[in-house]
Protein backbone atom coordinates (compact mmCIF):
# COMPACT_ATOMS: atom_id res chain seq x y z
CA UNK A 1 0.00 0.00 0.00
CA UNK A 2 1.56 3.52 -1.21
CA UNK A 3 1.21 6.27 1.02
CA UNK A 4 -0.41 9.27 -0.44
CA UNK A 5 1.12 12.91 -0.32
CA UNK A 6 -0.69 15.86 -1.59
CA UNK A 7 1.39 19.16 -2.98
CA UNK A 8 0.65 22.20 -3.59
CA UNK A 9 1.68 24.66 -6.18
CA UNK A 10 1.57 27.95 -7.84
CA UNK A 11 -0.16 27.29 -11.56
CA UNK A 12 2.90 28.85 -13.22
CA UNK A 13 5.55 27.07 -15.85
CA UNK A 14 8.02 27.69 -13.14
CA UNK A 15 6.00 26.58 -10.44
CA UNK A 16 4.89 24.18 -11.89
CA UNK A 17 8.79 22.56 -12.85
CA UNK A 18 9.73 22.94 -9.25
CA UNK A 19 7.07 20.93 -7.79
CA UNK A 20 7.40 18.24 -10.25
CA UNK A 21 11.31 18.25 -10.14
CA UNK A 22 10.84 17.80 -6.25
CA UNK A 23 8.55 14.84 -6.53
CA UNK A 24 10.53 13.12 -8.74
CA UNK A 25 13.36 13.29 -6.11
CA UNK A 26 10.96 12.38 -3.13
CA UNK A 27 9.53 9.48 -5.43
CA UNK A 28 12.51 8.05 -6.11
CA UNK A 29 14.54 8.30 -2.34
CA UNK A 30 10.84 6.84 -1.16
CA UNK A 31 9.69 4.71 -3.34
CA UNK A 32 6.42 3.18 -1.54
CA UNK A 33 4.68 7.13 -1.77
CA UNK A 34 2.47 8.03 -4.51
CA UNK A 35 2.05 12.29 -4.76
CA UNK A 36 -0.78 14.29 -6.03
CA UNK A 37 -0.63 17.96 -7.34
CA UNK A 38 -3.59 20.60 -6.83
CA UNK A 39 -2.97 23.77 -8.02
CA UNK A 40 -3.51 26.99 -6.29
CA UNK A 41 -4.05 30.65 -7.81
CA UNK A 42 -1.87 33.11 -5.23
CA UNK A 43 -2.57 37.00 -4.80
CA UNK A 44 0.77 37.87 -6.47
CA UNK A 45 -0.60 35.67 -9.34
CA UNK A 46 -3.61 37.45 -9.58
CA UNK A 47 -2.69 41.42 -9.48
CA UNK A 48 -0.05 41.70 -11.86
CA UNK A 49 -0.37 45.35 -12.73
CA UNK A 50 0.77 46.47 -9.35
CA UNK A 51 4.30 46.50 -8.25
CA UNK A 52 4.59 43.94 -5.64
CA UNK A 53 5.64 45.88 -2.73
CA UNK A 54 2.44 47.98 -3.00
CA UNK A 55 0.09 44.29 -2.72
CA UNK A 56 1.65 42.79 0.25
CA UNK A 57 5.34 41.92 -0.63
CA UNK A 58 6.84 38.17 0.35
CA UNK A 59 3.32 36.71 1.29
CA UNK A 60 0.97 37.54 -1.73
CA UNK A 61 2.87 34.03 -3.41
CA UNK A 62 2.42 32.22 -0.51
CA UNK A 63 -0.55 32.64 1.99
CA UNK A 64 -3.01 30.59 -0.35
CA UNK A 65 -0.73 27.71 0.13
CA UNK A 66 0.19 28.15 3.77
CA UNK A 67 -3.76 28.19 4.73
CA UNK A 68 -4.24 24.93 2.94
CA UNK A 69 -1.59 23.33 4.56
CA UNK A 70 -3.35 24.55 8.10
CA UNK A 71 -6.35 23.26 6.69
CA UNK A 72 -5.12 19.56 6.19
CA UNK A 73 -6.38 20.45 2.40
CA UNK A 74 -2.10 19.64 1.26
CA UNK A 75 0.80 18.31 2.95
CA UNK A 76 3.54 20.17 1.56
CA UNK A 77 3.53 23.51 -0.88
CA UNK A 78 6.54 23.99 -2.95
CA UNK A 79 8.20 27.58 -3.13
CA UNK A 80 11.04 29.34 -4.37
CA UNK A 81 12.44 30.15 -1.26
CA UNK A 82 13.19 33.91 -1.93
CA UNK A 83 8.97 34.54 -1.92
CA UNK A 84 9.17 32.89 1.49
CA UNK A 85 8.69 35.64 4.41
CA UNK A 86 11.50 34.89 6.95
CA UNK A 87 8.93 34.16 10.07
CA UNK A 88 7.54 30.78 9.43
CA UNK A 89 4.06 30.78 10.32
CA UNK A 90 2.81 28.45 13.38
CA UNK A 91 2.56 25.26 12.96
CA UNK A 92 4.37 25.06 9.63
CA UNK A 93 8.05 24.34 8.45
CA UNK A 94 10.62 24.01 6.29
CA UNK A 95 10.53 20.40 5.42
CA UNK A 96 13.55 20.12 3.24
CA UNK A 97 15.65 22.61 1.28
CA UNK A 98 17.10 21.14 -2.29
CA UNK A 99 20.50 22.20 -3.37
CA UNK A 100 20.49 25.62 -4.77
CA UNK A 101 20.95 26.32 -8.63
CA UNK A 102 22.96 28.97 -9.39
CA UNK A 103 21.64 31.96 -7.23
CA UNK A 104 22.61 34.73 -9.90
CA UNK A 105 20.68 37.19 -11.58
CA UNK A 106 20.96 37.70 -15.53
CA UNK A 107 20.71 40.34 -18.12
CA UNK A 108 18.04 39.46 -20.90
CA UNK A 109 18.83 42.12 -23.81
CA UNK A 110 16.88 43.35 -27.20
CA UNK A 111 20.32 43.90 -28.94
CA UNK A 112 21.96 41.36 -26.85
CA UNK A 113 24.25 43.78 -25.12
CA UNK A 114 25.97 43.55 -21.74
CA UNK A 115 24.82 46.09 -18.91
CA UNK A 116 27.87 48.36 -19.22
CA UNK A 117 27.24 48.99 -23.12
CA UNK A 118 23.67 49.89 -23.21
CA UNK A 119 22.30 52.83 -24.62
CA UNK A 120 22.63 55.85 -22.55
CA UNK A 121 18.81 56.54 -20.83
CA UNK A 122 18.45 52.59 -21.37
CA UNK A 123 15.05 51.48 -20.24
CA UNK A 124 15.58 48.11 -18.05
CA UNK A 125 12.41 45.85 -16.65
CA UNK A 126 12.27 44.62 -13.07
CA UNK A 127 10.08 44.87 -10.23
CA UNK A 128 12.53 44.18 -7.34
CA UNK A 129 13.85 47.08 -5.48
CA UNK A 130 17.42 44.98 -4.84
CA UNK A 131 18.01 44.56 -8.57
CA UNK A 132 16.78 48.13 -8.93
CA UNK A 133 19.13 49.64 -6.68
CA UNK A 134 22.08 47.76 -7.67
CA UNK A 135 21.22 48.84 -11.08
CA UNK A 136 21.58 52.28 -10.47
CA UNK A 137 24.60 52.05 -8.78
CA UNK A 138 26.46 50.90 -12.07
CA UNK A 139 23.98 52.92 -14.21
CA UNK A 140 22.48 55.93 -12.65
CA UNK A 141 21.25 57.07 -16.37
CA UNK A 142 19.40 54.18 -16.65
CA UNK A 143 15.02 54.19 -16.52
CA UNK A 144 13.84 51.68 -14.49
CA UNK A 145 10.59 50.42 -15.59
CA UNK A 146 8.14 47.79 -13.68
CA UNK A 147 7.53 44.32 -15.70
CA UNK A 148 5.80 41.48 -13.76
CA UNK A 149 4.60 38.03 -14.99
CA UNK A 150 6.07 34.72 -15.32
CA UNK A 151 9.25 34.01 -16.84
CA UNK A 152 8.18 33.41 -20.38
CA UNK A 153 5.90 36.50 -20.76
CA UNK A 154 8.93 38.79 -19.28
CA UNK A 155 11.97 37.49 -21.92
CA UNK A 156 9.14 37.81 -24.74
CA UNK A 157 8.55 41.38 -23.47
CA UNK A 158 12.43 41.79 -23.30
CA UNK A 159 13.33 40.62 -26.96
CA UNK A 160 9.92 42.18 -28.62
CA UNK A 161 11.42 44.62 -31.09
CA UNK A 162 8.56 46.96 -30.62
CA UNK A 163 8.94 46.34 -26.86
CA UNK A 164 9.00 49.04 -23.97
CA UNK A 165 12.54 47.58 -22.68
CA UNK A 166 16.29 47.63 -23.87
CA UNK A 167 17.04 44.91 -21.29
CA UNK A 168 15.32 43.14 -18.04
CA UNK A 169 16.88 41.76 -15.01
CA UNK A 170 15.76 37.58 -14.17
CA UNK A 171 17.11 34.87 -11.85
CA UNK A 172 19.31 32.51 -13.48
CA UNK A 173 17.46 29.84 -11.57
CA UNK A 174 14.22 30.13 -13.14
CA UNK A 175 15.73 30.88 -16.75
CA UNK A 176 17.64 27.62 -16.45
CA UNK A 177 14.69 25.75 -15.11
CA UNK A 178 13.05 26.38 -18.07
CA UNK A 179 15.34 25.92 -20.51
CA UNK A 180 16.17 30.01 -21.69
CA UNK A 181 19.92 29.74 -21.15
CA UNK A 182 19.72 30.93 -24.86
CA UNK A 183 17.68 34.01 -23.89
CA UNK A 184 20.55 35.25 -21.52
CA UNK A 185 22.74 37.87 -22.53
CA UNK A 186 24.56 38.63 -19.43
CA UNK A 187 25.17 36.55 -16.31
CA UNK A 188 25.84 39.53 -13.59
CA UNK A 189 28.72 39.02 -11.24
CA UNK A 190 27.60 38.28 -7.62
CA UNK A 191 29.81 41.49 -6.60
CA UNK A 192 27.72 43.42 -8.83
CA UNK A 193 24.51 42.18 -8.43
CA UNK A 194 24.35 40.12 -5.07
CA UNK A 195 21.40 37.77 -5.09
CA UNK A 196 18.04 37.73 -2.94
CA UNK A 197 18.59 35.84 0.35
CA UNK A 198 17.51 32.59 -0.87
CA UNK A 199 17.06 32.94 -4.26
CA UNK A 200 18.08 29.91 -6.35
CA UNK A 201 16.83 27.73 -3.90
CA UNK A 202 13.30 25.42 -3.49
CA UNK A 203 12.11 25.06 -0.56
CA UNK A 204 9.24 22.52 0.77
CA UNK A 205 7.11 23.99 3.41
CA UNK A 206 4.99 21.17 5.58
CA UNK A 207 3.18 20.87 9.10
CA UNK A 208 5.73 20.66 11.99
CA UNK A 209 3.56 18.02 13.22
CA UNK A 210 3.32 15.65 10.34
CA UNK A 211 5.32 12.44 9.72
CA UNK A 212 5.59 13.99 5.92
CA UNK A 213 8.33 16.28 7.50
CA UNK A 214 10.58 13.17 8.25
CA UNK A 215 10.37 11.95 4.49
CA UNK A 216 11.00 14.99 3.33
CA UNK A 217 14.91 14.59 4.89
CA UNK A 218 15.35 12.61 1.85
CA UNK A 219 16.01 15.12 -0.25
CA UNK A 220 17.03 17.79 2.12
CA UNK A 221 20.56 19.59 1.49
CA UNK A 222 22.32 20.46 4.51
CA UNK A 223 25.45 22.47 2.33
CA UNK A 224 22.06 24.88 1.14
CA UNK A 225 20.35 24.97 4.45
CA UNK A 226 23.06 26.09 5.95
CA UNK A 227 23.89 29.43 3.57
CA UNK A 228 20.05 30.33 3.07
CA UNK A 229 19.31 30.15 6.68
CA UNK A 230 22.64 32.68 7.26
CA UNK A 231 21.21 35.20 4.40
CA UNK A 232 17.65 35.16 5.45
CA UNK A 233 18.98 35.66 9.01
CA UNK A 234 20.20 38.92 7.58
CA UNK A 235 17.12 40.06 6.28
CA UNK A 236 15.64 39.33 9.27
CA UNK A 237 17.78 41.19 11.26
CA UNK A 238 16.75 44.49 9.58
CA UNK A 239 13.30 43.64 9.83
CA UNK A 240 12.77 43.81 6.08
CA UNK A 241 10.94 42.20 3.47
CA UNK A 242 10.85 42.14 -0.57
CA UNK A 243 10.19 46.03 -0.54
CA UNK A 244 13.59 47.10 0.93
CA UNK A 245 17.23 46.84 -1.56
CA UNK A 246 18.58 44.21 0.89
CA UNK A 247 20.91 41.66 -0.54
CA UNK A 248 22.89 38.69 0.77
CA UNK A 249 24.81 35.79 -0.29
CA UNK A 250 26.38 32.84 1.82
CA UNK A 251 28.53 29.99 0.41
CA UNK A 252 31.44 27.81 1.80
CA UNK A 253 35.01 28.79 1.02
CA UNK A 254 35.95 24.96 1.62
CA UNK A 255 34.49 24.31 5.14
CA UNK A 256 34.02 27.96 6.36
CA UNK A 257 30.69 29.75 5.78
CA UNK A 258 31.36 33.10 4.55
CA UNK A 259 28.24 35.36 4.29
CA UNK A 260 27.91 38.58 2.03
CA UNK A 261 25.27 41.12 3.23
CA UNK A 262 24.13 44.38 1.31
CA UNK A 263 21.81 47.72 2.17
CA UNK A 264 21.19 50.42 -0.65
CA UNK A 265 19.02 53.67 -0.99
CA UNK A 266 16.29 53.15 -3.38
CA UNK A 267 18.54 55.79 -5.66
CA UNK A 268 21.51 53.00 -6.13
CA UNK A 269 23.46 54.95 -3.15
CA UNK A 270 25.35 51.87 -0.70
CA UNK A 271 24.37 52.27 3.03
CA UNK A 272 25.94 48.69 4.20
CA UNK A 273 28.47 46.07 2.35
CA UNK A 274 30.57 43.73 4.20
CA UNK A 275 31.24 40.07 4.30
CA UNK A 276 31.47 38.28 7.69
CA UNK A 277 33.58 34.73 7.86
CA UNK A 278 31.77 31.82 10.05
CA UNK A 279 32.57 28.52 11.54
CA UNK A 280 32.67 25.61 9.16
CA UNK A 281 30.18 23.17 8.58
CA UNK A 282 29.09 20.04 10.78
CA UNK A 283 26.13 18.30 9.03
CA UNK A 284 23.42 17.97 11.60
CA UNK A 285 24.68 20.91 13.55
CA UNK A 286 21.77 23.25 14.54
CA UNK A 287 20.77 25.92 11.85
CA UNK A 288 20.45 28.32 14.39
CA UNK A 289 24.51 27.85 14.49
CA UNK A 290 24.08 29.36 10.56
CA UNK A 291 21.67 32.17 11.33
CA UNK A 292 23.56 33.36 14.36
CA UNK A 293 26.18 34.49 11.50
CA UNK A 294 23.14 36.41 9.63
CA UNK A 295 22.01 37.74 12.61
CA UNK A 296 25.74 39.30 13.94
CA UNK A 297 26.20 40.95 10.36
CA UNK A 298 22.28 42.80 10.31
CA UNK A 299 23.35 44.11 13.99
CA UNK A 300 26.74 45.37 12.68
CA UNK A 301 24.46 46.86 9.74
CA UNK A 302 21.96 48.79 12.28
CA UNK A 303 24.90 49.80 14.30
CA UNK A 304 26.63 51.36 11.21
CA UNK A 305 23.50 53.26 11.03
CA UNK A 306 21.20 51.39 8.05
CA UNK A 307 17.99 52.82 7.79
CA UNK A 308 14.95 50.88 5.93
Amino acid sequence: MRLLIRFGTRGSLLARWQTDYVIGLLEAAVPYIVCKVEVFSTRGDQVLETPLPLIGGKGVFTAELEAALHEGRIDCAVHSLKDLPTESPDGLTLGAILTRENPADVLVSRHHLPLDALPQGATIGTSSPRRAAQLLTLRPDVTLKDIRGNVDTRIRKALDPNGGYDAIVLAYAGVSRLGHLDAITQVLPLDVMLPAPGQGAIAVQCRADDAVSWLLEAIHDPLTAACVAAERAFLAGLGGGCSVPVAAYAAFDGEILTLRGRVLNPDGTRQFDKVLVGEGFIPYRRIDDYTALGVKLAQQALNAGVHL
